[in-house]
């Protein structure tokens, strides 16, 4: 049996260099996520992207220890994610979180309660119309959108020979954005359905990149005829979400 439910999804944006305690952060935060009885808990690593504070984080192949943005994803009823941010918001001091609509599919055996199920709902709604709304937390939250741009990894910046990601985290840092995360995908497909995807003696494959940047409305339309000038080819997502900031940026 398949429920359709609404649910809301937490996203913690932060360093992997932050700690709480003896251990990383978000690796508190997953396992509070878990103590809790959340439904589960998602670490995403970056491998390039840009602090609050306008500093660049970049892996190194070679590094043994290095600082790189990381984003916990948290999928729940706003009740339990509610019950959350109360234990995680005292000990989250630097970075973003961010809340979000998100539909869930549930797949079980056993039969379906009738209001488990949506019917007739829109599946694009606004952060004001959703039940992330709801979700109280120690800051007022800001209405806000999350900006994802998927392109290629071999993608270059239009006229120079530097990776497009690169050069849009970079446009994003000069453009006093509150912060930017690159992930990269193990597998995929572009526009022209070629298959890509990651194998284990390649030292370089062109695999798919999700760029994340989440500010205020105006200053991600500010920032999208960049994103027109930069990206040629590719895929951008706008979603309305809510936004809770921590820490102050400093000099960009």
């Amino acid at each position: 049996m398949k429920i359709a439910a609404e649910q809301v999804l937490c996203r913690f944006h932060l360093s992997n260099f932050i700690r709480h305690g003896m251990e990383p952060l978000y690796q508190w935060i997953v396992e509070t996520a878990h103590r809790e009885g959340l439904q589960g808990a998602t670490v995403l690593k970056g491998f390039y992207g840009m602090r609050p504070d306008g500093s660049i984080l970049e892996e190194h192949a070679w590094s043994m220890s290095q600082e790189l943005p990381v984003i916990v994803e948290v999928v729940d009823e706003a009740p339990r994610i509610e019950q959350l941010l109360i234990r995680v918001e005292p000990a989250f001091r630097e970075g973003v979180i961010t809340l979000e609509r998100a539909h869930v599919l549930i797949y079980r055996g056993e039969p379906v309660a009738p209001t488990a199920v949506l019917a007739g709902r829109r599946i694009v709604e606004t952060a004001a119309e959703s039940l992330a709304t709801g979700v109280r937390t120690m800051k007022v939250p800001e209405n806000g959108v999350l900006l994802r741009i998927f392109i290629g990894e071999s993608d270059r910046e239009p006229g120079r020979d530097r990776p497009l990601f690169e050069a849009i985290v970079r446009r994003a840092r000069e453009a006093h954005l509150a912060g930017a995360t690159v992930l990269r995908g193990p597998m995929g497909f572009g526009r022209h359905s070629r298959m890509h995807a990651a194998k284990l003696l390649e030292l370089s494959t062109d695999l798919p990149i999700v760029i994340e940047i989440v500010d205020a409305e105006d200053k991600i339309e500010a920032f999208l005829p960049t994103v027109d000038e930069l990206v040629t080819e590719g895929l951008v997502t706008l979603e309305a979400v809510r936004v809770v900031r921590y820490g102050s940026p400093e000099a960009r």
